[in-house]
């Protein structure tokens, strides 16, 4: 289904189901065992002996998937062989975390990965530790950072994202580079990664941060106003001690002055545009508009902005909402996007659409021509970036997750208030915005297809017009 900015409007509705997940969730053994089960397979299909799994304190995703924790400032290296047996490489401050691993290992003590002028000794050398975890010379080897490598005519799978020394280290002990690949594809390949579906009992996890960025960013917006700094605004988006996933976004006119990327104490003026972003696992939300009450009040620049920049946006996103669903291969989703807001007009260049989980950005199955089919399980964030001279953007961002029948019973049964919410969430956007939604698509985000444009208009939005 394709939307016309002309079949948009701004109007009066009421404001979305806000009601967050109250407390995490966490992870379960059942869980914890079919992480390990989807990727010994994998190694099995890829010839794999042995996979090492990498992880610092932005990249530790693919790590935690198997032992349930991320290294909080230091690096640190999973071992798992194809038999199951795994050890763990750890630094001086993380080495009593092996006791807490969701998987059984063993540890070895590699001072390398610590802090600078931390004590080195004792401990063993990356090329020491590889040895006692049993890594031999003629084995086929895997190596996992956080990125899989997608360039044309270039061989992906020998480009290694993780630090020389551990790769280097690597390639000596196995008998040379034709034995290791980037296996990073193993976790996130939008078509087959272990880790690119997730069941019941991640939803429930991820659904807490997703709602809980989603309500932060809702209540801080209700307190913008006129004078108001970016740094008390920022005081929002924050909850409950979770750590953020992105940069948080809380900024007010020109952004990036010196260099600054965090909010500041600089006031809100009427007529500035604004935009705020706030991520935690599971979900990230923003949103961008304008310091205005009504359309008069918009810079010269901007005056035409609801008709040049949020109508085409918002007919674009409903879009984006409408035809996502199990099946569908991004390819297609891809081509939505374009026919409702062709790139060359409206300046977005990156995918419309991509995979979330711990990570705000997973990988995308949505590209040019992907015949990739989303699955069941798949949790996507609706990420549609205009860029259009002479106007400040436009951007609702939230994520999904696709549930089939199977899975969305799984839900009820096992977390029936999770699915209650989503429940909600889909009746705000179908009964209210107008947005049809497939019945597999469950909104992780109580803002969800909820955009105010006009900032210190709290009781207008955007929608569908009935009649469509």
């Amino acid at each position: 289904m394709h939307f016309l900015p002309e079949q948009t409007e701004y109007t009066v509705i009421p404001p979305p189901f806000m009601e967050a997940a109250p407390e995490p969730i966490d992870l379960t053994d059942d869980t914890m065992k079919l992480h390990k089960h989807r990727v010994l397979e994998q190694m099995k299909l890829q010839e794999l002996d042995v996979l090492l799994i990498y992880a610092d304190r932005e990249h530790g995703t693919n790590f935690g998937y198997l032992t349930g924790f991320e290294p909080r400032f230091e690096e640190a290296v999973l071992i798992l062989h194809r038999d199951g047996s795994a050890w763990l490489m750890l630094g001086n401050e993380s080495l009593r975390m092996a006791d807490y691993s969701r998987i059984p290992v063993k540890a070895l003590h590699v001072p390398y990965f610590s802090l600078p002028n931390q004590p080195m000794d004792p401990g063993m050398s990356v090329s020491e530790a590889l040895e006692a975890a049993s890594v031999r010379e003629g084995m086929r080897a895997g190596i996992a950072g956080w990125k899989m490598f997608t360039a044309p005519g270039l061989d992906n799978r020998k480009i290694y994202e993780v630090p020389y020394y551990i790769t280097d280290a690597l390639i000596r002990k196995v008998g040379g580079s034709k034995a290791v690949i980037n296996a990073t594809g193993l976790f996130i390949d939008p078509a087959n990664g272990v880790r690119t579906t997730v069941g019941a009992n991640e939803i429930a996890h991820y659904e807490y941060g997703a709602s809980q960025a989603s309500s932060c960013v809702m209540k801080m917006l209700d307190e913008i106003r006129e004078g108001a700094r970016e740094t008390d605004l920022a005081e929002y988006l924050a909850v409950q001690g979770q750590p953020v996933s992105v940069q948080t976004i809380c900024a007010a006119g020109e952004r990036f002055t010196n260099a600054v990327v965090a909010p500041r104490p600089k006031k809100l003026c009427r007529g500035e545009r604004f935009t705020t972003t706030m991520g935690l696992r599971g979900g990230l939300t923003s949103r961008c508009g304008y310091v205005v009450k009504t359309e008069q009040e918009l810079p010269e620049p901007a005056f035409d902005y609801l008709e040049r920049v949020v109508k085409p946006y918002y007919a674009a996103a409903a879009a984006w909402y409408a035809a996502i669903g199990v099946g569908v291969t991004g390819g297609q989703m891809y081509r939505t996007v374009e026919q409702a807001a062709p790139p060359e007009k409206y300046g977005w260049t990156l995918n419309p659409g991509h995979l979330t989980a711990g990570e705000e950005w997973m990988s995308s199955p949505i590209f040019r021509d992907s015949e990739i089919r989303l699955r069941s399980g798949m949790m996507l964030q609706m990420d549609i970036i205009f860029s259009i001279p002479g106007c400040g953007g436009a951007n609702a961002e939230d994520g999904i997750v696709l549930a089939n029948e199977q899975l969305r019973q799984e839900l009820m049964r096992d977390y029936p208030k999770v699915y209650s919410r989503m429940q909600k969430r889909r009746e705000y956007m179908m009964n209210i915005l107008n947005i049809p939604l497939k019945p597999e698509v469950l909104p992780m985000a109580g803002s969800e297809g909820y955009l105010r444009p006009f900032l210190l208009n709290r009781e207008k939005g955007m929608r569908i017009k009935d009649q469509f």
